[in-house]
């Protein structure tokens, strides 16, 4: 039986409903390094190898408007089908594809966490968020000036490369913790991130809820660093102290001063059991406190995402545009701030108040809620398939690993093939025959819904890995690295100018040079609804 038609939607259509801030989840099914070259405005980055994953998280509610869209790869329908089988009910195509959207005249994006980029980009031009020039910066640090420099960056990228003397303050936590570590006021601050965006943020944070002290980002961040010239430290430990921060009773209320201009608006309890019975809306519940404190104690139904992430990425945490979101933590400081952002943004923002400490009552981390695989899986375990691998007749047992190529070219079985998975058929075809096959990721919670799939296409016998790679290292067995079995190209991951110190200083400019056109970019484009306070 032929599976009915899926309906399109029109590149009108999908614009109408951004500008009159409807709910729409408009999805990107192509891997992040396609995507990462040319999208909307909007668009989610949700590959279609990994909807499973992550569809239930980043779109709660079944009956949302979902468009898909790839560049002509052929996913789209069947990322869509894989929707409809998750239970979403309004799943329909972008009428032509990416091409559709060109075709109308739709302005693409390139790069990853575009809306929060180009609203940064926003939020400088027209507030004229002060900053200075590497080189001056390190005259005030090679001086030994009166001067403390604020990495707002994950922790995991300030310990990779760092501005020598910054201390890691990821963005949320600027706000809170700047005057501790800088308790007189005549202290000049340097917020800095990899690029522009989060120093912007970071800075301009500082300066709307009033701090003291002279307040500059680092301009272009460690890329500009390095385009001066300048050396950077790589390996640094420096973190602000979680006991330390500005006065408890002062920060709220500037906090809030902040918000409340930006037009956040404020929930007790009681509507949060009012959020959770709307059908028709979906809302966000999120903590962003710090990994720590989250796992420490957190509220039911709340998930992880530290604020100044949360601006940084906030396609990634939320992909339906027109949601509502609701922020809290235990201070009144980070969710106030990074609320003041998000409705800058366009977003219905709230921040949860009143809750007390006993309300924090869940500890660990959450996980995402994943359907069953469809059809049973022959399960099997480390120690057999090192058997199978140690057979004198070679090629019997061909292992395919669906983890990122990242994590698989730094460790993986050997003789394992690198796979993505909506490239299953096409990676199949390009490795050698084998009798059986083992499919693998890290846990194995992705490759198991592949099982069918390969089966298939094999017709041959396919097991999936207990416990995954880990469950391999964990019993000791050996690994390989490397990229000497790449099934499938590593585009699942966009590769960004300004991560690391080895991209070439061309790249770097060229990024920094993309990073100053985005508020024209942003005119032509004419959805985006921000504005700045």
């Amino acid at each position: 039986m032929t599976a009915p038609a899926i309906p399109e939607t029109s590149v009108l259509e999908v614009r109408e409903a951004l500008l009159a801030h409807e709910e729409i989840a408009l999805l990107d099914v192509r891997e992040e390094d396609p995507y990462a070259q040319g999208h909307p405005l909007f668009a989610a980055n949700l590959p279609a190898g990994k909807i499973e994953l992550d569809a239930w998280t980043r779109i709660p509610r079944r009956d949302t408007l979902i468009v898909v869209y790839d560049d002509g790869e052929g996913l789209a329908e069947p990322a869509a089908r894989t929707l409809q089988r998750l239970g979403y009910t309004r799943v329909t195509l972008l009428a032509r594809g990416l091409q559709g959207w060109r075709d109308a005249g739709g302005e693409l994006f390139i790069d990853v966490n575009v809306p929060s980029k180009s609203f940064g980009e926003l939020v400088e031009a027209e507030r004229h968020t002060p900053s200075l020039a590497a080189e001056e910066v390190q005259a005030l640090i090679d001086a030994k000036a009166d001067v403390v420099v604020l990495d707002a960056r994950r922790y995991d990228e300030y310990h990779t490369m760092n501005i020598p003397t910054g201390v890691s303050v990821p963005g949320a936590e600027l706000v809170l913790r700047a005057q501790a570590l800088a308790p007189n006021p005549a202290t000049q601050i340097i917020v800095n991130c990899a690029g522009r965006t989060r120093s912007i943020i970071g800075t301009q944070s500082l300066v709307n809820a009033g701090i003291p002290n002279p307040v500059a980002a680092l301009r272009n961040g460690t890329i500009g660093w390095l385009l001066a010239g300048q050396t950077l430290e790589r390996g640094a430990s420096r973190r602000f102290d979680p006991a330390l921060h500005i006065d408890r009773s002062r920060a709220p209320e500037q906090a809030r001063k902040v918000a409340d201009r930006a037009g956040v608006q404020r929930a007790q309890a009681g509507d949060l059991a009012r959020f959770a019975a709307e059908a028709s809306r979906t809302t966000y519940l999120l903590d962003v406190r710090t990994p720590e404190e989250f796992a420490a104690g957190h509220l039911p139904g709340f998930r992880n995402t530290p604020g100044g992430q949360l601006v940084q990425e906030t396609d990634h945490t939320a992909a339906v545009r027109g949601a509502r979101l609701v922020l809290a933590d235990d201070d009144g400081v980070r969710a106030n701030m990074s609320a003041s952002w998000l409705a800058q943004m366009g977003w219905e923002a709230w921040v949860l108040d009143g809750a007390q400490a006993s309300d924090f009552s869940e500890a660990g981390a959450v996980a995402n809620t994943v359907p069953e695989p469809e059809g049973p899986i022959a399960w099997t375990t480390p120690a057999q398939l090192a058997a199978w691998l140690q057979e004198k007749a070679p090629g019997r047992t061909a292992v395919l690993d669906l983890t990122t190529s990242a994590n698989y070219t730094q460790r993986h079985i050997p003789g394992a093939w690198f796979v993505i998975r909506a490239q299953l058929a096409q990676a199949v075809a390009a490795i050698p025959r084998a009798e059986r096959y083992v499919l693998t990721c890290g846990s194995s919670l992705l490759a198991r819904y592949a099982a069918q799939d390969l089966a298939r296409l094999t017709g041959t016998e396919v097991h999936v890995l207990e416990g995954g790679t880990l469950a391999w290292i964990a019993a000791g067995l050996p690994l390989e690295h490397g990229e000497a079995r790449l099934a499938s190209p590593r585009t699942d991951r966009y590769r960004r100018p300004y991560e690391g110190t080895e991209s070439p200083r061309e790249a770097m400019q060229a990024y920094l040079d993309w990073e100053f056109g985005l508020v024209e970019q942003l005119g032509r484009d004419g959805t985006h609804g921000f504005r700045v306070i």
